[in-house]
Order: C-alpha cells, then structure tokens, then sequence
C-alpha cells in the first residue's frame, strides 16, 4: 500500500488511540510487525502547541519507520499551523481527525462531530494539505447517526482535497463502540474513490481481518483496541491463514521480558512519578490476556512506585511459572 511516497510494507496499521499510542506502545507494535503505528490525537489549539501533554504527544525522537501524527481541531488556519508544526517536528504523515466520537471532542464540533459540516470538511483538508509537503490522511466514521450516513460524501470531498488515504470505522459517531461495526459502507467508498482505504472497527484476529479485506477490498486494516495489551498482535496478522496464527501467543517468557521492557520505557519517556500512574493501565491490558491474573491487576495498581511495581510483577511472573502439583 502506497501513502504518497511511503510504501506499507503491510496491511497491518496501528490506530491512533488517545492516552494509548503513546511512542513507548508505538515502538512496540512495529517491532512485533505494525506497518505504521498513528499518534494519539495531538490537539490544533496554538495555545497548547508547546503544552508539556502536546509535546509528549507528538514526541517521535528516535523513532524508525514512517512517522504519522494525527491532529485534532475544527479551525481551518489553526490544522494548517498544527500541521505545519508537527512537521517541522519530524512527521512524515498528517492525518486529521474526523472520527472520534468522544462527547468532549464532539463538544467541541471537532472529531467525527465535523461530518455534520461538509463545506468545514473540506476547507480543513484543503488548508491542511496546502500547508504542508507531506501525505495528509484522514480518518472518519460512517457518518453522524444512521439515518446520516454521509462517508461516501465526505470520501469524495477528501480525494478531490488531496487526501492521500482515508481510514473508515465501521460505525456512526451516535454508536460510539457499541454494537458491531459494519463493513457494506467502507465497501462502497473503496469502490468509489481511487485514493487507498484503510477499514477499521472490530478487526482482532488474523481470520477477522481477512474477512474485512475481502468484504470491503480495502487497502489494509487498522487495530484498535485489540491490540491493548498484545503488541504481538501484529505478528499474528502477518502470519495471516497460517494454523497458529489465530492462537498465536508468545510465551511466558517473552511475555515477562516484553511487559518489564515497556514498564522502563514508560518511566524514561514520562518520568517516575507519572510513568508509574500510567503503567497501570498497561500492565492492566498485559494482564487481561493471561489466565488466573484478576487479582494481581487490583494489587498492581496500588503500588506507588517503581520498586514496588517491579517487585509485584517479579512475584507474580514467579508464580506463574512455579510448577503445579497434581
């Protein structure tokens, strides 16, 4: 799949998640074979452009492969600027945030609230892909609700804007996450426009994501939520049809070594004292994909430190790999 000058070396691409994609979780789904990993959302606001949680945000030193940050916001001239920034800072893609249906974003007629306004649509892409040299991207939803579902429109207006490929999620804006994501729409926009298109929504297995590329003939997929807690996720999609793949999990040991590689990139990228709170979160998502380990999430999240997170994750490692009696 070619994004402008970039060419994918697969199908698989990690979503941009607010308070997940983070670069620590970034490096390790490419590592584990992501052919590009998005950026959380990184807000437009010139105020917050040099705000220590924007910075973090958009932070890719020492980043490999094809960089891609997504910018949040419903200002024309403020996207170009936001563009422009992220640019300079290292971006190789833009891509705007046209999907998030968070009612916080939607407040703000930013995120997938913006499907509701075509003419705004379209004056933002035009000004985002005028501001910068890069591929600019786009991701939205199916439309606002059901009875508004406009992703076919906006589709249009995105390729003849310059939008270099669009991510689809399988849902309007009013299902938020709820119910299952429908594929039959991002199937009529691939078959309508010439620019690629990515599906996402509810894709979490190597079979899943089969059967989402051959329903709709997109150009790649994109995982969300199923890769909390399993960057090797991505490992399996390449291995596709192959019998392991849809059980593919590491074992215990390069579990181990994984969750402990990611705790210390959290407290080098955040610091001590916030890179503690935020591990919980990951170690939560580790923890949810192993047996019998219910428990020791709710000890988990009672350490305060990084002594004591490490000390409880050795324990429970530890017992994990003691033999059991019969």
């Amino acid at each position: 799949m070619q994004i402008g000058p970039y060419t994918l070396d697969n199908r698989f691409i990690l979503a941009p998640m607010a308070g997940v994609t983070d670069r620590p979780f970034r490096n390790l789904c490419r590592r584990y074979g992501a052919a590009l990993a998005v950026s959380e959302m990184v807000s437009a606001n010139p105020e917050l452009q040099d705000d220590r949680k924007t910075l973090m945000r958009s932070d890719q030193t020492g980043e490999t492969g094809i960089r891609s940050v997504q910018i949040l916001g419903n200002v024309p001239k403020e996207m170009a600027l936001a563009a422009k920034i992220n640019v300079d800072r290292g971006a190789h893609i833009i891509d705007i945030n046209m999907g998030c249906p968070a009612k916080k974003v939607c407040k703000k007629a930013a995120g997938s609230a913006l499907l509701r306004d075509e003419l705004l649509v379209r004056q933002i892409i035009e000004a985002v892909v005028l501001a910068v040299d890069v591929p600019v991207t786009l991701k939205i939803r199916t439309g606002w609700d059901q009875e508004n579902r406009n992703a076919l429109t906006i589709a249009k207006i995105a390729e003849n804007a310059g939008i270099k490929a669009l991510t689809i999620h399988g849902r309007t804006r009013a299902c938020g996450f709820s119910g299952s994501a429908e594929y039959r729409t991002i199937g009529a926009v691939k078959a309508a426009v010439s620019i690629p298109v990515i599906a996402n929504g509810d894709i979490d297995s190597p079979l899943k994501a089969a059967k989402v590329l051959a329903a709709t003939g997109a150009d790649a997929v994109m995982i969300g939520r199923a890769a909390l807690g399993q960057p090797w996720l991505f490992k399996a999609l390449l291995a596709g049809r192959h019998p392991r793949a849809e059980t593919f999990q590491p074992d215990l040991a390069e579990v181990r070594a994984v969750v402990l590689e990611h705790l210390e990139h959290l407290y080098s990228f955040y610091g001590t004292h916030q890179g503690v709170r935020i591990a919980r979160k990951h170690i939560g998502w580790y923890f949810d994909h192993l047996p019998g380990t219910m428990d020791f999430k709710k000890t988990f999240n009672t350490e305060t430190s990084t002594t004591g997170q490490h000390q409880a994750l050795e324990q429970v490692f530890g017992e994990m790999n003691e033999p059991k009696l019969a």
